[in-house]
């Protein structure tokens, strides 16, 4: 007997369904980003009001526009430093007991995202602060999408659009609208989680290589790397798995070597490090300590009180962690940012740094209550937007160290 082929295009496989509830879930994470984004503005407009009102003050013309006032916070502290790299590139030479006062303390900040900005200038009218700022731009846009492709595999598609959610309105996000980074490093140890999920061992190394290349702290995707392979090894006998581990380091690696021989100094970055950054060892009793200053004068110091929040994240972000177990690679990324964050002695615990252990946010997306209990997920979100728009704000001012 003859089947009829149904001719029914109406029916929607399995696939297609969740192609499109996960492109749903992205619109939503991308929407929670551009409200985010504004929430930064916002913060960053409240330094251009400062000036503003000071110079109405003094009876002086009003200095720059408000574009400028803003352009101005979103490129301070770290971004004064990665637009220095742009303009000049790296010292020739780093005096003795160099201090940050010196440009040549450039030598600290790593290469990759100035090369992009670099790249960008010559392509893009409107000057390097505009290249840097909109790199920064898709580079979030990309950041968050990755982290719902991470979500949507280690769990669901729910998940995943809370994540994003979650990425998007954390107080440490404002370094996506800022000169700095985290954003690059944000997208490449994304990548490299992926590829690693994957098994697509050159593509997660050579993402990780250049995540070492970006930020000290991309030297975690290292330990990823490594354990990744680890398993892949006595899983399965993998042993291609080994390139990743074998790449990752590389960035950091070469980069040292290039500060080596343009400087004509071994271990430049060290003692510069060392000496401008006054960046020591306290293996935690720094982050300690400002806490209890804060507990004991709350009103003292807001570089405590960031401290101290952070840290309160950290242990709840940590508690998810424990409800809701990621892969292991991330979970190995995750720890080792956390110590990069705890030993420095003078910067430690910060929003900015526990941001880059982003799989955290998938960790909270996943453990986080719902149905009755779901209107603590709206709480938290408010509470987290009102923190970026503080906290940009308190930088704009320069009154924390970020």
């Amino acid at each position: 007997m003859r089947t009829e082929r149904s001719t029914d295009t109406s029916v929607v496989s399995p696939a297609q369904d969740a192609s499109a509830s996960f492109r749903s879930a992205v619109l939503v994470g991308l929407a929670a980003l551009l409200v985010s984004r504004l929430a930064v503005l916002v913060g960053a407009g409240v330094r251009a009001a400062q000036l503003v009102a000071d110079a109405n003050k003094a009876e002086l013309p009003r200095p720059r526009t408000a574009t400028g006032f803003i352009s101005e916070v979103l490129t301070s502290w770290d971004g004064r430093w990665y637009l220095e790299i742009v303009r000049a590139g790296y010292p020739r030479s780093i005096p003795p007991d160099v201090t940050y006062e010196q440009l040549e303390a450039r030598a600290a900040f790593f290469p990759l995202y100035p090369t992009l900005v670099r790249l960008l200038d010559r392509l893009l009218p409107g000057g390097d602060t505009l290249a840097a700022l909109f790199t920064n731009l898709v580079l979030s846009v990309v950041a968050v999408v990755l982290v719902g492709m991470l979500a949507q595999r280690w769990f669901d598609v729910d998940v995943a659009r809370r994540a994003m959610v979650v990425f998007a309105v954390f107080p440490g996000s404002f370094v996506l609208s800022f000169a700095y980074s985290e954003a690059l490093l944000l997208v490449l140890a994304a990548g490299c989680l992926l590829a690693l999920h994957d098994q697509r061992w050159w593509l997660a190394g050579v993402l990780a290589g250049l995540a070492t290349a970006t930020r000290p702290n991309g030297i975690a995707l290292v330990a990823a790397c490594a354990l990744a392979s680890l398993l892949a090894i006595r899983a399965r006998r993998q042993w291609r798995s080994l390139v990743a581990p074998a790449l990752a380091p590389l960035g950091f690696i070469g980069f040292q070597w290039f500060l080596a021989h343009h400087t004509g100094e071994r271990f430049a970055w060290f003692r510069v490090q060392r000496e401008a950054w006054r960046e020591g060892t306290s293996f935690g009793s720094t982050a300690v300590s400002n806490t209890f200053s804060f507990l004991t004068h709350p009103l003292a110091s807001p570089t405590d009180a960031l401290t101290a929040v952070t840290l309160v994240a950290l242990g709840f972000a940590l508690w998810a962690l424990f409800r809701r177990p990621l892969p292991a690679a991330a979970t190995a990324y995750v720890l080792v940012v956390i110590a990069l964050m705890l030993v420095p002695a003078t910067v430690t615990a910060r929003p900015r740094f526990l941001f880059t252990a982003f799989p955290l946010a998938i960790a909270t997306a996943a453990w986080w209550p719902r149905g009755e209990r779901s209107q603590t997920w709206t709480l938290m979100l408010v509470a987290s937007g009102a923190g970026l728009v503080g906290l940009t704000g308190l930088y704009g001012v320069f009154g924390a160290i970020p």
